[in-house]
C-alpha cells in the first residue's frame, strides 16, 4: 500500500471517529431537549389553563357574565385539547358538565357556591395530576440526561483513547522509517558500508530502502577496491623507499616515526621493526645522531658520519608533508587547501662528491701555487725589461710589454684568489683577529686603488661617522674584501664619476659600503653574485674577472661573524655592503 493511501485512510479514520462522536452527542442532546420540551409543552400548559380558569372564578361572581363565560369556555376547550395524563379527562368532563350552571341566573347562591367548590376541586385534581406528571417526567428526564451524559462521556473516552492511540502510533509510521534512514545515513558518513535497511511491504519506504541497500553495496565495493588500491600503493611506496640508497626518515604530525628505510637503520644503528610507530622524542634521547639530524638547523652544511668503514659526508634535506584538505562552508563552494601531516628527513650520501671536491681543491691549490712562482718571475723580468738601463725599447715593444704586464698581474691575481679559495674549502683558512680602527682599514684600501682611480679620473669619497668603535677582524683579509669592492666599482664606473665609501655604526656592528655610478645589476643576477665562478653578463666594454672575488669576500666576512650583501637597481648603480661586529 502506498504512503499516500495510508495517509488518506488514517485521516479518513480520524474523520469517522470525530463524526461518530458528534452524532452520538447530537442524539443524546436531542433526547434531552425532547424530554424537556414534553414537560414544558404538555403539563406546564395544563397548569397554565387551570390557573386561568381559577382566576376567572376568583375574580367574578356567579353566574358569570357572557364575556367571562366565553373566556372560561375557551380556556376549558384548550384544556380539553391538552389532556395527557390519566384522570385529567374525568376532571375536565366534570368541569364541562357544571359549566352550564355557571352562567345560569336562576340558581341560588348556595348552589352556585357548591358548583364553584366542585369546579375548584376538579381544577385541583388536574393540577395535582400534572404536577405528579411533571415530577415524574422530570425524574425521567434527569435520568435521560444522566444516561445521555454517560453515553457522551463513554463515547468521548473511547474516541479520546482511539485518537490518542492513533496520534501516538500514526506519526511513527512516517517518523520511524525516517529515523532509521537518518541513522543509516550517519553510519554511511562514518564509512560503515555494512549498514542495511529492511522494510516490509511495497510502499515508498520499502522501495527507498531497497535502493539505499543497493547504493551501500556499490559504496562497499568501491571502498574495498580503493582500500586494496591504497594498500597496493602503500606497499609500492614502501618498497621504493626501502630500495633507495639515501637514508629516509618520515614523521607524522604526532612526531611518530611513519616510515624508516634500511639505509637509515644501518646508519643510525636502529632496528626498523622497533622504530616504526615509536615516538621520535624518546628515540632521540637514546640516539645522539638522530637527535642531531632532527634538530639540525643548518641544512647547507654537510654532516660527517662514520659509515662504510670510513668518515662519510651526508647532506640533510628536510621536507614538510602536506596532504589535501577539503573544507565545506555554508553557501560557499568547497575550498581546497593543504594541511601539514608530518616531515621527511633525507640523508644523501655525498662522500664521493666531497672527495672529488677536495681533490679538485687540492689540485687547484697545487696548480695555483706552482703557477704563482713562474708568474712572479715573469713579472720581475718585465720590470727589468722596462728599466732603461737594460736597454731602450721602441713604442710598439713598450705596448707589448705593458700588455704582458697587465695579463701577468691578472694571472697573479687569479692564482692568489684560487689559493684563498682552496684555503676556505679545505678549512685551512687562517684568521688573525685584531682590534682594528675601521677608518684606518678604509684608508688602507683606498690607498691601494688610488692610482687606478686617478688614471680613470674617478673621485673616491670617504664618509664616516664620529667615534666609530673598533672591530675585531683579520685586518689583511677585511682590507682585501674592501679592495675587491673598490676594484669592481672602478671597473664598472664611467670616467669622471664618483665612488662613495661609507662607514657607519649600527647597533653592535660597523657597516662598510661602496657605492658606484655604474649601470647597476639586474635583480635576477643579484642573488647569485656571491656564488663561486658566477659572472654577470657584460656588454664587452668591461673586462670580466674570475668570478671568485665576491665568493671569497663572502667566505672571509662570514668567517669573521659578519654579513655581506648588495643593493642595486638598473640605472642607479650598485652598493656593496658588509657589516662586522664591534669589539665587545
Amino acid at each position: 500500500m502506498k504512503i499516500k493511501t495510508k495517509l488518506l485512510l488514517g485521516f479518513g479514520f480520524l474523520f469517522v471517529v470525530v463524526l461518530f462522536f458528534g452524532a452520538v452527542s447530537l442524539y443524546n442532546i436531542n433526547a434531552i431537549a425532547i424530554s424537556s420540551k414534553e414537560i414544558l409543552k404538555d403539563n406546564y400548559e395544563s397548569l397554565n389553563y387551570t390557573r386561568k380558569l381559577r382566576s376567572i372564578l376568583d375574580n367574578n361572581a356567579l353566574p358569570l357574565s357572557q364575556n367571562q363565560a366565553a373566556k372560561f369556555n375557551s380556556q376549558l376547550i384548550l384544556e380539553e385539547q391538552n389532556i395527557t395524563e390519566t384522570g385529567e379527562d374525568k376532571a375536565t368532563s366534570t368541569i364541562r358538565k357544571h359549566f352550564s350552571t355557571l352562567i345560569n341566573t336562576t340558581i341560588s347562591a348556595k348552589e352556585s357556591q357548591h358548583i364553584r367548590s366542585i369546579i375548584y376541586s376538579e381544577l385541583g385534581k388536574i393540577d395535582e395530576v400534572n404536577m405528579r406528571a411533571i415530577v415524574k417526567k422530570n425524574e425521567i428526564a434527569q435520568q435521560g440526561v444522566k444516561t445521555a451524559s454517560t453515553y457522551v462521556m463513554v463515547t468521548a473516552t473511547i474516541c479520546f483513547l482511539v485518537l490518542f492511540t492513533f496520534s501516538v502510533n500514526f506519526p511513527g509510521f512516517v517518523a520511524n522509517p525516517l529515523g532509521e534512514f537518518s541513522d543509516a545515513i550517519k553510519e554511511i558518513g562514518k564509512k560503515n558500508y555494512k549498514q542495511r535497511l529492511h522494510f516490509n511491504g511495497t510502499d515508498e519506504f520499502a522501495v527507498l530502502a531497497t535502493e539505499f541497500n543497493t547504493m551501500v553495496e556499490q559504496l562497499n565495493k568501491w571502498e574495498g577496491s580503493n582500500i586494496a588500491k591504497l594498500q597496493s600503493e602503500k606497499l609500492r611506496i614502501e618498497a621504493i623507499i626501502e630500495q633507495m640508497r639515501d637514508a629516509i626518515i618520515g614523521l607524522n604530525e604526532k612526531n611518530e616515526v611513519l616510515f624508516f628505510n634500511k639505509v637509515a637503520g644501518e646508519l643510525l644503528n636502529l632496528n626498523k621493526t622497533n622504530v616504526i610507530g615509536a615516538d621520535a622524542k624518546e628515540l632521540m634521547m637514546k640516539n645522539d645522531l638522530l637527535y642531531s639530524i632532527l634538530h639540525n638547523t643548518n641544512l647547507d652544511k654537510a654532516i660527517k658520519i662514520y659509515a662504510d668503514g670510513k668518515e662519510s659526508y651526508f647532506q640533510l634535506e628536510k621536507r614538510e608533508i602536506l596532504v589535501p584538505l577539503t573544507e565545506e562552508q555554508v553557501e560557499k563552494p568547497m575550498l581546497l587547501s593543504r594541511k601539514p601531516a608530518g616531515e621527511v628527513y633525507i640523508l644523501k650520501n655525498i662522500t664521493q662528491y666531497k672527495e672529488l671536491d677536495e681533490a679538485k681543491t687540492h689540485f687547484i691549490a697545487t696548480v695555483s701555487h706552482e703557477l704563482k712562482t713562474p708568474i712572479s718571475s715573469i713579472k720581475m723580468s718585465l720590470i727589468l725589461m722596462d728599466d732603461e738601463r737594460v736597454g731602450q725599447m721602441n713604442t710598439e715593444q713598450k705596448q707589448l710589454v705593458q700588455h704582458i704586464k697587465e695579463d701577468c698581474n691578472r694571472l697573479l691575481k687569479i692564482t692568489s684568489e684560487l689559493l684563498d679559495l682552496a684555503q676556505v674549502e679545505t678549512g685551512n683558512l687562517q684568521l688573525h683577529f685584531a682590534h682594528t680602527d675601521p677608518i684606518t682599514l678604509a684608508n688602507y684600501a683606498i690607498d691601494s686603488v688610488r692610482l687606478q682611480a686617478e688614471q680613470q679620473a674617478i673621485t673616491l669619497e670617504l664618509i664616516t661617522s664620529e667615534n666609530l668603535p673598533k672591530i675585531n677582524v683579520d685586518t689583511e683579509k677585511t682590507a682585501w674584501v674592501l679592495v675587491n669592492f673598490l676594484s669592481n666599482a672602478l671597473r664598472y664606473s664611467p670616467q669622471k664619476s664618483k665612488i662613495i665609501i661609507e662607514i657607519a655604526s649600527k647597533d653592535k656592528y660597523v657597516e662598510f659600503s661602496v657605492k658606484d655610478s655604474g649601470k647597476g645589476i639586474e635583480e635576477q643576477y643579484q642573488k647569485r653574485l656571491f656564488d663561486k665562478y658566477f659572472q654577470v653578463p657584460t656588454d664587452g666594454n668591461n673586462k670580466s674577472g674570475s668570478g671568485l672575488g665576491l665568493a671569497i669576500s663572502k667566505d672571509f666576512i662570514v668567517a669573521e661573524n659578519g654579513t655581506i650583501w648588495v643593493e642595486s637597481a638598473l640605472g642607479e648603480g650598485s652598493r656593496f655592503c658588509f657589516s662586522l661586529p664591534v669589539v665587545s
